[in-house]
């Protein structure tokens, strides 16, 4: 057995590395809530999830008030089991953003004691259908950013041999986010992919506008165009566009990203393993696209997203935003304009604990 001796919660706010902003929201800070979980078979396993500036002390509120104390003494290996409990013990607050991160916090610290137990890093335990997945850059296509530093980053990103750069939209003015696209395109030829992430900004009337303004660009996908719960602003937004339609930071349930897929709404699957609650719905999610013929393209979290995309026949893309660096003692490791999975038993995250320790929460 691998019996729950403790099971431990901390905040460590991560400062951003650069100014990063769209078109409803500026990320303030990473607030990381960590799971700490010892187990007598004398494995510690750390697991995480992550706010852009506030909530983090109400999920490590959630954890040290009433999901915690129930994993003492629990087996540690039934993962599924572990997940469900919690799940139905906050029955009351799901389904919602700070049960999910609770729960996140909690499964990925499983997964890691799992893949740790077995000596394999998770990319392999997870599926382990490749090492490599094609990266894309969203550091360099910010919504303040000017025409000129877009183009300069574009530029920069395809010549390491990189697939693509993701660029915010929602500029006021339509004629700019097109004229922005359009200089991007120029610069890099038709075989570059740019993705835009409109970040639920706009109306259905205004995403239907905007995606036939974008239709000469050549865009890989529309992302988050609207509010995430209009499910039926985005169906009818699809069936207007050929420009597929990518969804998924914004939502909370493996049921939720059924209803999209059933209905046509979305095409991109953008899980984020963190805001659906772990890793275990993460791959359920995954399965779920991969029934839909649809690609999975993870939100953010790249150093473990890598090893997630990494295991799925249908895992496309991973997004490169580096904001572990400051708490962490090895970068992602880039091959050929591939991200590739760390080979390291566990989540295969290299975590800098003294520098936590110097960023944590009292």
């Amino acid at each position: 057995m691998a019996k729950v001796l403790r099971a431990e919660a901390f905040q460590v706010d991560v400062p951003v590395e650069t100014l990063r902003t769209d078109a409803v929201q500026q990320f303030v800070k990473q607030e990381t809530v960590f799971v700490e979980i010892t187990t007598d078979d004398g494995l510690t396993g750390l697991g995480y999830a992550y706010t852009i500036g506030t909530g983090g002390s109400s999920v490590l509120a959630l954890l040290k008030d009433h999901l915690l104390p129930r994993l003492v003494d629990a087996d540690a290996r039934r993962i599924e089991q572990i997940w469900q409990d919690l799940f139905a013990s906050t029955r009351s607050t799901t389904v919602g953003a700070i049960t999910s991160l609770a729960l996140a916090a909690v499964d990925t610290a499983l997964w890691d004691l799992h893949c740790l137990r077995a000596g394999e890093p998770l990319w392999r335990v997870a599926g382990g259908f490749r090492q490599e997945v094609p990266l894309y850059d969203t550091e360099g296509g910010w919504l303040h950013l000017s025409t000129e530093d877009l183009v300069k980053g574009a530029k920069e990103t395809a010549a390491q041999g990189w697939q693509g750069i993701k660029i915010k939209v929602g500029k006021p003015d339509l004629t700019e986010d097109v004229e922005r696209l359009e200089a991007v395109r120029e610069a890099v030829g038709e075989r570059f992919a740019i993705m835009v992430d409109a970040n639920q900004s706009m109306t259905s009337a205004e995403a239907i506008r905007r995606a036939d303004a974008f239709k000469n660009v050549g865009l890989a996908w529309l992302e988050e165009p609207l509010p995430a719960d209009d499910v039926s602003g985005h169906e009818r937004l699809a069936r207007s566009t050929s420009i597929p339609i990518a969804v998924g930071e914004s939502l909370y349930s493996v049921a939720q990203f059924r209803e999209y897929l059933e209905r046509g709404a979305a095409s991109i699957v953008q899980v984020d393993a963190a805001r659906i609650g772990g890793i275990t719905p993460f791959l359920k999610v995954a399965h779920l696209a991969e029934a839909f013929n649809a690609d999975v393209c993870p939100h953010f979290l790249m150093e473990l997203h890598v090893s997630l995309a990494a295991a799925l026949p249908n895992g496309k893309f991973v997004e490169h935003i580096p904001q572990l660096r400051g708490i962490t003692k090895s970068e992602l490791t880039v091959h050929n304009g591939h991200a590739l999975a760390p080979d390291t038993p566990g989540l295969g995250i290299d975590w800098d604990r003294d520098a936590m320790e110097d960023l944590r929460v009292a």
